[in-house]
């Protein structure tokens, strides 16, 4: 997979409301899915498919804690996309006339 590949993957993996739900709550701390369905109302089995998608594309990770796998942000510059594009999209709501 070449960059401009792998950066369309991020982008879509990001780009859908249930995924990009999952990594603000991730922001704010590592979670287990079951604390994550408690937030996100969706099966587990759903929900483990749109974890696999933010895995595969690098956004997330997982480390086993005991019986469980605790999902963190991969790293700083997911939380740096995530702010940009709240920055982005704020300043293209203000401007819209």
């Amino acid at each position: 997979m070449n960059k401009e590949e792998m950066i369309v993957k991020v982008l879509k993996a990001l780009g859908h409301p249930i995924r990009f739900k999952i990594v603000k709550f991730l922001l704010i701390e590592p979670q287990c899915v079951c604390k994550l369905n408690e937030n996100i109302e969706f099966s587990q089995s759903n929900l483990s498919q749109h974890i696999k998608i933010l895995k595969d594309a690098g956004i997330i990770k997982g480390e086993k804690q005991g019986l469980n796998i605790e999902y963190s942000i991969a790293n700083d510059n997911v939380k740096h996309i995530i702010n940009m594009t709240e920055k982005f999209v704020e300043y293209y709501l203000n401007n819209i006339k």
